[in-house]
């Protein structure tokens, strides 16, 4: 049983206001990604109409629904970055470029919105820097707390920038890691990084790209918390509108392909962002046309791992997946798969294990039981680990167990990578 919570559909674009929305494809109603369900909660699921959309102006991509955000990240909020040791490492690798950089010291502060459990802060925090983290989710903000990390339970925007300016608490360097594709009120975010960065400070924020997100079709991607889907060509006229130029861009490969944009209050483009900001209006980013290959991979993916299954289920063989992410959320309601078809899900998260997912009800367990549990076959849903995920599972493998992966193609795994970095 689910219900509706609260929402609103838009129809202006999130970025330009413009009030010219064109729909590109809809999910139907959706369960709310990340609501992990404890066994004995008999309680109505939460369930919400899932539409993508884009701005044919400005070039936008965007979902036209707006949950409530305290429905989405309220107390039982599961996400923690300190899990997999991958991301970790790529988090502390880009603290340290930051801190080299930017010759960061004792009298610099450093301030991320959207902090998590303050893994990336703690780096700044080792190196005897100021850090402040700002993140909305309880049970995140009790681990960053508990670490030694400031934490501001709050969500960031305009206000909170501004309280914080008249506190003199201005920001040499600002961190927002996944967050702005969450973000309803774009401008307000964005308004309270100009308001809260010092004038020589820089801001370093990394989304999805949506380039990436489309050659790849992630579409799993997709989902209430992620209420953008971000390019630079839209990016520029909404950070100059509150005094704020994209200077620079780096594309790295964490989460399937991710942009890590900078900016500051002074401009100067670099070649990369150029080039880069060409080759979206090459592609047509403003286009409907943009999306075409992207919605046709998304049949064929269907087609083909509905195929896969079939023929595990007529030979007898039994199915687990990987990977309690959000993402999970819309890649198994797409595929329309259950407890039918998978028997559990995996997951390295302690704040996860023992829980269900929303609405299927497929319990969540330690990779510990995969050992022992008659399981042969396993869909990777947390495809952006998959290489990380096979090659810590040899014994799985060497019993004659195989991994499947849905994302970007089809692929299968019955020996380990040689490589297991992201």
């Amino acid at each position: 049983m689910t219900r509706t919570p609260p929402l609103e559909r838009i129809t202006r674009c999130r970025g330009c206001q413009r009030d010219a929305l064109e729909d590109l494809i809809g999910f139907g109603t959706a369960p709310i990604a990340d609501h992990l369900r404890h066994p004995e909660d008999q309680s109505p699921e939460y369930a919400a109409p899932l539409t993508l959309a884009h701005c044919p102006h400005c070039g936008l991509c965007q979902i036209r629904e707006t949950v409530e955000p305290r429905v989405l990240f309220g107390p039982d909020y599961p996400y923690f970055s300190s899990v997999s040791p991958a991301l970790m490492a790529y988090f502390r690798a880009s603290a340290e470029d930051l801190i080299a950089a930017r010759n960061l010291g004792p009298d610099s502060l450093v301030i991320e919105a959207a902090s998590n459990d303050g893994y990336m802060l703690s780096v700044f925090h080792e190196a005897g820097i100021g850090v402040l983290g700002i993140d909305p989710a309880d049970g995140p903000v009790k681990v960053a707390q508990a670490r030694g990390i400031d934490t501001r339970h709050a969500f960031f925007g305009a206000d909170l920038g501004a309280e914080l300016a008249g506190q003199n608490r201005r920001a040499d360097v600002f961190l927002a890691n996944n967050v702005l594709a969450h973000v309803a009120d774009t401008n307000d975010f964005v308004a309270g990084i100009s308001a809260v960065l010092a004038d020589t400070g820089l801001a370093v924020i990394e989304f999805p790209y949506l380039l990436n997100m489309l050659d790849i079709a992630a579409f799993d991607t997709i989902y209430h918390q992620h209420l953008l889907y971000l390019a630079l060509t839209p990016l520029l006229p909404l950070f100059a509108r509150h005094g704020l130029h994209i200077n620079d861009v780096v594309l790295t490969k964490i989460h399937g392909g991710t942009a890590r944009i900078f900016a500051s209050k002074t401009p100067g483009q670099s070649d990369a962002l150029r080039q880069l900001l060409a080759e979206e209006t090459r592609r047509g980013i403003k286009t409907r046309a943009l999306y075409g290959e992207f919605l046709a991979h998304l049949e064929q993916m269907k087609t083909q791992t509905h195929a896969a299954l079939a023929a595990l289920r007529a030979q007898g063989k039994s199915l687990a997946g990987y990977g309690a992410a959000a993402k999970s959320t819309t890649l198994l309601h797409y595929l329309g798969l259950g407890r039918d078809e998978i028997a559990f899900i995996l997951d390295k998260s302690p704040h996860k294990q023992g829980l269900q997912m929303p609405v299927t009800g497929i319990p969540i367990r330690p990779p510990e039981a995969l050992k022992d549990s008659g399981i042969d076959h396993v869909l990777i849903l947390a495809w952006n680990f998959a290489r990380e995920i096979v090659a810590e599972n040899p014994e799985f493998l060497q019993a004659g167990g195989q991994f499947f992966v849905p994302i970007p193609d089809f692929r299968t795994y019955s020996t380990a990578p040689e490589s297991a970095s992201i």
